[in-house]
């Protein structure tokens, strides 16, 4: 029985993605990776990584009260169950009948009729129909418990994007207190100029404007840092109102993420894994459907009691049994077989073009935030350098309108400057951890 199985047996789908990442340095392809711990699934905690115990705290929350991780966890069940029923085939089914019936016809009299019958019956695997269907079942399984992993790593890159962002919002916050503050003086010292005929109403006009779009962008902030509370509430499975987003401005150091190898991502990523298992899954679903050109053999018996009344009820001429095996083979149905067979074959053709595209999906998210990790970096020493000179400008020119050389007007002009160049560096900060997450979780999240 074993070696009448029809369909053809899994294969992997091979692929070429090359034997390096493309954007990657030799510091990256360094053979030495952290380790990262992981939990009771097997999924790694790499968030870990950045050293921030809230945030560690958060999403453990989110694992046991997201909505959409609870779904993927059901659907993960309801495969498992799809598996017991598929392995229910091995195994004969017994059934109990017991019935009572009084009929009657014309002038005769009435008669009983009573009945107690087990039955079992058993269709032995001859071409691989059950097996090939817990084949499939068993693939379904594993791909399904892969997509938990995937939205768990889905999830926890989201938060910890929000999260990081929600610091550089603080920061922000902060930066725009302080200038507010600042400008409330300049525009209450030159409001004083003004009184004494040092300055033009010029100078007030622009630094009450100066004022005004500080407050505004001030404003802005608040709106951002109250959407990030609002979805990270959602993510958390709270309600906006019921929760408190806490975050200072603090950024710890930035952890070191070592590549690896392209096709290490072949067993990282949940994603890649469950695209696999489809595969896999479709494949054996072409067995299934074969099966239906061969004959069905099955063995029955049934014994039991009849009579006509309960007093003969078991006794042993109202006995009765049958046993015997039936074929059965069907000759003609229009071309459904063919059609289920091609079905098949299309749908797994169908899971191994997702596959690949799945895989090179991964690639490209990697590649990305590779050029966008590396890119920031360069960007990031470029802006430090560009805020060192701008403050310096600024302190040249308060120093210069300060002793009247200059009109308020170009002081307004460096301090925009140097006010852009301040949030410039605050948000290539928070790109750079946020790129830092997404990298890590577009390479699976684990080591």
């Amino acid at each position: 029985m074993a070696g009448c199985a029809v369909g053809p047996d899994y294969e992997r789908v091979e692929l070429d993605i090359g034997d390096q990442f493309a954007h990657a340095t030799a510091a990256d392809q360094s053979a030495w990776l952290p380790f990262i711990a992981v939990d009771e699934q097997g999924a790694g905690q790499w968030w870990r990584l950045f050293n921030d115990d809230t945030l560690s705290q958060w999403i453990t929350q989110l694992h046991t009260a997201n909505a959409d991780l609870a779904q993927a966890e059901a659907r993960y069940r309801q495969a498992q169950a799809a598996l017991q029923q598929a392995q229910a085939g091995f195994f004969p089914s017994l059934g109990l009948n017991t019935s009572g019936q009084r009929s009657g016809s014309g002038q005769s009299s009435p008669t009983n009729q009573y009945n107690l019958s087990a039955s079992a019956s058993w269709e032995p695997d001859l071409w691989g129909r059950v097996r090939r269907s817990v084949e499939s079942s068993d693939a379904n399984v594993a791909a399904s418990a892969a997509d938990v992993l995937a939205t768990r790593l889905s999830l926890e890159s989201t938060f910890v994007q929000s999260y990081f962002q929600a610091k550089s919002v603080r920061a922000a916050q902060q930066l725009y207190d302080q200038t507010i503050i600042a400008y409330e003086r300049s525009l209450q010292m030159t409001q004083e100029r003004l009184a004494v005929g040092m300055v033009s109403p010029a100078d007030v006009a622009a630094a009450q404007s100066q004022l005004e779009n500080a407050r505004t962008q001030r404003l802005a902030l608040d709106r951002q840092w109250g959407q990030l509370r609002n979805a990270m509430a959602v993510l958390l499975g709270q309600a906006p109102v019921q929760f408190e987003l806490a975050v200072d401005a603090t950024l710890m150091a930035l952890p070191t993420v070592p590549t690896g190898l392209p096709a290490q991502l072949l067993v990282r990523r949940p994603d890649v894994a469950a695209a696999e298992r489809r595969v896999a899954a479709a494949n054996a679903q072409i067995g299934v459907a074969k099966t239906a050109w061969l004959p069905n053999l099955t063995l029955s018996a049934q014994g039991g009691y009849r009579s006509g009344s309960w007093a003969d009820w078991i006794s042993a001429p109202a006995q009765f049994w049958s046993l015997g095996p039936a074929l059965a083979l069907t000759l003609f149905d229009g071309g459904a077989r063919t059609a289920r067979v091609a079905e098949a074959t299309a749908a797994y053709e169908a899971q191994a073009a997702a596959y690949k595209q799945t895989v090179l999906a991964a690639l490209r998210e990697v590649e990305d935030n590779l050029v966008q990790w590396h890119g920031l970096q360069r960007e990031f020493s470029s802006q430090q350098r560009a805020l060192n000179a701008a403050r310096q400008s600024l302190q040249l020119t308060r120093n210069q309108y300060e002793a009247g050389l200059i009109d308020y007007l170009s002081v307004v002009q460096v301090e925009a400057n140097a006010l852009s160049a301040e949030r410039s560096l605050l948000n290539m900060q928070s790109e750079l951890f946020i790129t830092a997450a997404k990298l890590i979780s577009s390479l699976g999240g684990r080591w």
